[in-house]
């Protein structure tokens, strides 16, 4: 689409998201383009992961954890400080930046706060990153706040264009459906639902692709369904989800659903391509074990199971344990897709050059119930690999290994006897290649307080699950 084609207008609250030059110069947050991500950042210093204590026996507030990750430090691999949340039992989960690389363009923004939210509580914490590696809790939204307007449960954090920030609810009020959006604005107060009520009754993640006006939404289910812990009898019963959502972007109004079937129960993250003229994307089907691919032709949406896992026998099962690709993330050049198999303990890598055939590089067995390398530095690993996170330059993977404490319980029990682990792979680009770093290792089981569980990754000058480009 050109620049003269490209709709303008204004969102649902009347915020102008994309009435501008898209070869603009970098007056704000982020980097102009995801080349310029590449080419411009410098190789990570500081990782902050969320640490939590609910649902251990570990009577302490969960915790942002600010982690070493420059090898020429002397504190390298370790967790070098934490911000404990003012209350117990948030279950943080996923967090995101105030300002992104959709903002660039905006002067007088900063890449700075951190909106990390209790996906229990529905309280939400803004941390101050100022000082990277002894960053501070300024503010807390407080759950009736979010209450009022009938949604709980926040999940995805995305920083939108103007300094906007758009959350995704899971829940209504009650923990039952629908769930929503809720926006905040750049002064980190409540705005109100971003999209008129009911517009969906699952919700998930989200992300969005200004330039063709268009958002994605995926579904997980209420939280009342998940929070206990994973039941087959809820899917057998209906009560997990299966669809995407297209949604128009300025008008906040879903234009298409499509439901994926038996080949897409429980659709959880869902990643654009980072360039923004393209409309390819993907989705990780968790308990179908497939990747499901995106795309627009015609006006529609169309869908295809991409890449297919195939359950495995296990002694201790009554049925084939499925692979349970929980997490997905495309590096920033948008020629690798990187997936985790949570039970199968497989971290993976596809060439998706062409994003309707992807061709698989690379992976390692590591953890879960089926990894052939169940201990790293002599660390036995109890759970197999989750959640991600990539270098910009795409040189570096790293992952940690909670899913949700109720889901840990079922699946991994020792995770929260014994706490998460942190690792990382190197990516060789150029030859397809992943290697596990036998140096890297963060035992989030080694803390003062007890074993954490640790779950999303997040990098101080934007990463691959996070920055968006107009």
């Amino acid at each position: 689409m050109s620049d003269a084609e490209e709709p303008s207008g204004t969102g649902a609250h009347g915020h102008a998201h994309a009435d501008h030059d898209h070869d603009h110069g970098v007056e704000g947050p982020g980097y102009a383009t995801p080349q310029a991500a590449i080419e411009e950042s410098e190789p990570e210093e500081t990782a902050y992961v969320m640490g939590l204590y609910t649902g251990s026996d570990v009577d302490a507030p969960d915790f942002l954890a600010v982690v070493d990750v420059d090898p020429d430090s002397d504190t390298y691999a370790e967790v070098v400080n934490r911000v404990e949340m003012p209350n117990r039992g948030d279950e943080l989960h996923h967090f995101g930046w105030n300002a992104c690389s959709s903002s660039c363009h905006v002067g007088g923004l900063e890449r700075r706060h951190l909106l990390v939210p209790g996906q229990r509580s529905s309280r939400i914490h803004v941390i101050d990153t100022e000082d990277r590696r002894d960053p501070e809790l300024t503010e807390v939204i407080e759950p009736e706040e979010v209450y009022e307007h009938d949604l709980s449960a926040p999940h995805t954090v995305h920083c939108i264009p103007d300094g906007e920030i758009l959350i995704s609810m899971l829940g209504d009020a009650d923990g039952g459906l629908p769930g929503g959006f809720l926006e905040l604005n750049d002064d980190f107060e409540v705005e109100g639902r971003w999209e008129p009520p009911g517009e969906i009754e699952m919700n998930y993640d989200f992300w969005y692709q200004p330039r063709q006006n268009v958002m994605v939404s995926s579904e997980w289910a209420a939280p009342e369904t998940y929070y206990p812990g994973f039941d087959l009898a809820d899917v057998e019963a209906g009560k997990y989800g299966r669809k995407l959502h297209f949604w128009d972007w300025e008008a906040g109004e879903v234009q298409q659903t499509v439901d994926l079937g038996e080949e897409g129960q429980i659709p959880l993250e869902v990643r654009f391509l980072h360039t923004p003229e393209s409309t390819h994307g993907y989705v990780g089907a968790a308990l179908s074990s497939n990747i499901v691919h995106f795309w627009e032709e015609d006006g529609e949406y169309e869908t295809e199971v991409a890449i297919d896992f195939e359950a495995r026998e296990h002694p201790d099962w009554d049925m084939p344990v499925p692979a349970l690709p929980t997490d997905i993330l495309i590096s920033m050049d948008d020629r690798y897709l990187f997936g985790s198999n949570w039970l199968h303990g497989e971290v993976w890598m596809y060439d998706v050059s062409d994003p309707a055939n992807p061709r698989k590089a690379d992976s390692i067995s590591i953890g879960g119930y089926f990894g052939e390398r169940q201990e790293v530095q002599g660390r036995e690993l109890v759970a197999g690999p989750q959640m991600l996170q990539l270098s910009l330059d795409g040189e570096r993977l790293y992952w940690t290994t909670s899913l949700f404490s109720s889901w840990d319980d079922t699946f991994f029990p020792e995770e929260g006897e014994r706490g998460s682990v942190m690792l990382k792979a190197d990516v060789d680009p150029r030859r397809g290649t992943l290697s596990l770093d036998e140096d890297f290792l963060v035992d989030f089981g080694d803390l003062p307080a007890g074993p954490a569980r640790a779950h999303e990754i997040r990098w101080p000058d934007g990463d691959c699950t996070s920055d968006v480009w107009q």
